[in-house]
């Protein structure tokens, strides 16, 4: 699929979260699956992205010693450019991987200022604040959106509860985020899909994009938008308008 895109122009391919070897909370069946960072899904990421000059940025099931993290990387020609480990784990989740300790990664690329998250980390405001602040034009987020945080899944528009979050969340941080999430059944899971793309403005840039089956999309999206978006008119300035002398965030002991 990312060699598909990348074919048809694209420059950053985000694919779903646990993508391989599949969504699971259940240790037994991913231990003898899982993989190191230097593993093969890694080195297969990296030769598609230097086979098109691009970056790939996915979800997959690492081992690190005997534990077990819900990992995204950032892949260019060179290899990992950014790893992130999840978080907050989401409800069974707690049971199988070992929470986060890799922080809220932002690095830089000749396509944007990409930072990091997945999935249940969107439902956490802290963390898209925390990535905007820190520089990231385009968080990209691997997700496995599932019912259960909300009783809804779609709306009429086909967005399941979790797009309209990260739609909302994009407006109020004047970036683009980009999800890209698993789809249909697998065993007894029910994947919502909606996967979108959101602009600074809180408008779609694409998407949703199926809830029942597998579907790929390209979109070319302005990052100058990050910056146009800091600026609504009439003195409305969301950035510079944050009381800082009352309220901060901190993150790694700096307040942002």
């Amino acid at each position: 699929m990312a060699d598909e895109l990348f074919s048809d122009g694209a420059q950053v391919v985000i694919l779903p979260e646990l993508c391989l070897p599949w969504y699971s909370s259940d240790a037994v069946g991913l231990k003898p699956v899982a993989e190191s960072l230097d593993g093969p899904t890694v080195e297969a990421w990296t030769a598609v992205a230097a086979a098109h000059g691009g970056v790939i940025v996915g979800g997959l099931c690492e081992r690190d010693g005997d534990d077990l993290y819900n990992t995204a990387v950032a892949i260019d020609e060179t290899g990992i450019i950014a790893h992130y480990r999840k978080l907050h784990l989401f409800a069974s989740e707690k049971t199988c991987f070992t929470p986060g300790d890799r922080g809220l990664p932002v690095v830089s690329t000749p396509f944007g200022t990409l930072g990091l998250c997945i999935c249940y980390d969107l439902r956490f405001v802290e963390v898209v604040r925390v990535l905007a602040l820190s520089g990231a034009e385009l968080i990209c987020v691997p997700t496995a959106w599932l019912p259960g945080f909300d009783a809804a899944k779609w709306d009429s528009e086909g967005l399941c509860p979790q797009a309209h979050g990260a739609i909302f969340q994009a407006n109020l941080n004047q970036v683009f985020i980009a999800c890209a999430s698993q789809v249909g059944s697998f065993q007894s899971l029910e994947f919502l899909g909606s996967s979108l793309v959101a602009d600074p403005f809180g408008k779609r840039a694409v998407g949703p994009l199926s809830g029942t089956h597998n579907q790929l999309s390209l979109v070319s999206i302005d990052l100058d938008e990050t910056v146009r978006a800091q600026d609504r008119g009439s003195l409305i300035r969301p950035r510079e308008d944050r009381r800082t002398d009352v309220y901060g965030i901190s993150y790694e002991g700096e307040q942002l």
